[in-house]
C-alpha cells in the first residue's frame, strides 16, 4: 500500500515537529473528527435535553452498525457504550454475586484490568490463575488447556498483548475450551480493534467483546464499547438508570433491565465520543480504509523498519529484542525489551520522536498517518538518539 493519509490527520499532526510513532497508545484523530465534535456541541446548544432523544435514536444506533459491521456480528443491538473499559470491567464483575471470584487470566493484560484484579487479590475478593503469555508460540493451546480444566467464574484474555504486540489470531479456541455455561468468558480488544480484522460471529454468542476509541479506532476518549452475548450476566448489580431504558424484563423486585446490550449501560456521560466514533468510521468507508488494508499498510511499514534497522547496529533496537520472536503474529505495533526502556524513550523524546514505554518494554506503533517517508526519518532520528557510542544496555 503506497497511497498516504497523512493529510488527513493535519490538525494532529500539525507542522510536522513531532514524529508520533504511538498510534498503539493514543491513535491521533482524522480531521473529520473536529467538525463531528463540534456537531455535538451545536446539538446541545440546539436541544438541550432533547439531545438524548437524537442520541439514543440516532447517534448511538449508527454507532452500533459501524461496530457490528467491523466485527461480524450478527446483531448491533448486543452493543453498548461507556466512558471508559473499567467500567465495564466493574459491571461485569458484579454480576458474579459470590467471593472469591474465580478467574483465569494472564500476565500480559492492561493495567485497567491487571490492577483492578491485584488490589481484589489483596482484599480476598478473587483467586487469580494467571497463564504466562510466553512463550508466545504456545500461548494459545496452554490458555485453552486451563480453560478446559474449568472451576472460574471469569475468563479475561487480550487479542493483542498490550506489553509485546503478540496477537492471538486464534480467537475461539480459548472461549470453545470453556465448558461451564455460567462462566463469563471476555476478550480485551482494545489493541486489536481497527488494527487487524476481527471477526467475530462463531463466538458472538459466548464471549464479550470489550474495546474503544483511542486507539485504532482513532476517535479518542468516552468511547468505550462492549458486545454482551445474549444469555449471559443479564442482570449486573453495579447498574445505572440507562440500563433500564425501554426494559424488555424486570425481576420480581422490580428493577428493569433492557433485553440486549443495554443492560450493561451505565448512567449519564458525555456522548461527544460517539460523535467523532460516527465521523471516522464514515471517513474510514468512504476511503474503503478496512482493518485489513490498516493492518498491510502498518506491517509494510513495520517491515522497512525493521530492514532498515539492521545496518544501523542499535543496541537497543536490536532483532534479538523484539518480541514477539519472528515468525508469530503480532499487532500494529514493535516492542523491544531492554533494560533501560524508560531511557531509551527519553533519548527519542528528545529528538521529538513520540514512543512509549511500559516497564522494559519499549513500544513503536505505526498507523494510516504513516508513510515510507516517516519511516526513513524514524530511522535517522533513532540512529541519533541511540547511538551505541552515547547509549548502551
Amino acid at each position: 500500500m503506497t497511497t498516504s493519509w497523512k493529510h488527513h490527520f493535519s490538525r494532529f499532526l500539525g507542522a510536522g515537529q513531532w514524529l508520533h510513532a504511538a498510534a498503539h497508545s493514543h491513535h491521533p484523530w482524522p480531521d473529520v473528527s473536529f467538525e463531528a465534535q463540534q456537531q455535538a456541541w451545536l446539538d446541545a446548544a440546539e436541544l438541550i435535553d432533547g439531545k438524548w432523544e437524537l442520541i439514543f435514536n440516532e447517534v448511538l444506533p449508527q454507532a452500533q452498525a459501524h461496530l457490528a459491521g467491523r466485527l461480524n456480528l450478527p446483531s448491533a443491538r448486543t452493543l453498548c457504550f461507556a466512558g471508559n473499559t473499567h467500567e465495564f470491567l466493574l459491571r461485569l464483575l458484579s454480576c458474579i454475586e459470590h467471593q472469591p471470584v474465580r478467574v483465569l487470566s494472564t500476565d500480559g493484560e492492561f493495567h485497567s484490568f491487571s490492577r483492578q484484579l491485584r488490589r481484589l487479590e489483596q482484599a480476598g475478593l478473587a483467586q487469580v490463575e494467571r497463564v504466562a503469555t510466553e512463550p508466545y508460540a504456545s500461548f494459545g493451546e496452554r490458555f485453552a488447556a486451563a480453560a478446559a480444566r474449568g472451576g472460574h467464574d471469569l475468563v479475561y484474555f487480550s487479542q493483542c498483548f498490550f506489553n509485546s504486540g503478540f496477537l492471538l489470531q486464534d480467537l475461539a479456541a480459548p472461549v470453545q475450551a470453556v465448558r461451564d455455561a455460567r462462566t463469563l468468558v471476555v476478550i480485551d480488544g482494545y489493541h486489536g480493534f481497527m488494527a487487524v480484522p476481527t471477526d467475530l460471529s462463531a463466538i458472538a454468542g459466548r464471549a464479550f467483546y470489550l474495546g474503544g476509541g483511542y486507539k485504532y479506532a482513532m476517535s479518542g476518549e468516552g468511547c468505550a464499547f462492549l458486545h454482551c452475548p445474549p444469555g449471559y450476566a443479564e442482570r449486573p448489580v453495579n447498574t445505572g438508570w440507562f440500563a433500564g431504558f425501554g426494559a424488555l424484563s424486570s425481576g420480581a423486585d422490580d428493577i428493569p433491565y433492557g433485553g440486549d446490550g443495554q443492560r450493561f449501560m451505565g448512567a449519564t456521560y458525555d456522548p461527544v465520543g460517539l460523535y467523532r466514533f460516527n465521523a471516522v468510521m464514515d471517513w474510514l468507508d468512504a476511503h474503503h480504509l478496512t482493518p485489513a488494508l490498516i493492518h498491510a499498510h502498518v506491517q509494510a511499514l513495520q517491515q522497512r523498519f525493521l530492514a532498515g534497522l539492521g545496518p544501523l547496529h542499535l543496541d537497543a533496537l536490536d532483532a534479538q529484542r523484539l518480541l514477539p520472536q519472528a515468525g508469530l503474529p503480532r499487532g500494529n505495533f514493535l516492542c523491544f525489551r531492554h533494560p533501560r526502556a524508560g531511557d531509551c524513550h527519553a533519548r527519542l523524546q528528545q529528538q521529538n520522536v513520540i514512543t512509549d514505554y511500559r516497564e522494559d518494554r519499549l513500544r513503536i506503533g505505526f498507523g494510516i498517518y504513516h508513510d515510507a517517508a516517516d519511516i526513513d526519518e524514524l530511522l535517522r532520528r533513532c540512529a541519533t538518539a541511540l547511538a551505541n557510542g552515547s547509549f548502551q544496555s
